[in-house]
């Protein structure tokens, strides 16, 4: 009977602890309910259709930071990829630094999806 009262009260302290984590992330979250007056600025939430100088397109959404395993586009506004991409225009020229040494893409679409 110990045993399962302390592993019981083990669980109730990893439960208080994610609450409080959860918590204060939604005290740090803002809704974003309405899509960007200038639609060919990226912005939080578009989706950003990328092409290398080979012709191949990568496609990424950014979202949150608490979103990003929900789809494998999905890349987090706080990520390297996301704050190169971030306030830039259709067809602007992006450096993206990867493992295998930096690439060059070019903005071919940016796109909004009604809320």
């Amino acid at each position: 009977m110990g045993f399962l009262y302390i592993y019981g009260k083990k669980q109730l302290r990893e439960i208080d602890r994610r609450v409080r984590y959860l918590e204060k992330r939604l005290d740090q979250c803002t809704i974003v309910d309405r899509l960007p007056i200038d639609r060919g600025i990226v912005f939080f939430g578009a989706w950003v259709t990328l092409e290398d100088e080979d012709g191949n397109l990568e496609r990424y959404r950014i979202v949150g930071p608490d979103e990003i395993d929900h789809h494998e586009a999905y890349i987090s506004m706080d990520s390297p990829v996301a704050k190169a991409l971030l306030k830039r225009r259709d067809g602007d020229e992006v450096v993206l630094r990867r493992v295998g040494g930096d690439r060059t893409f070019f903005i071919e679409q940016i796109e909004y999806l009604e809320p």
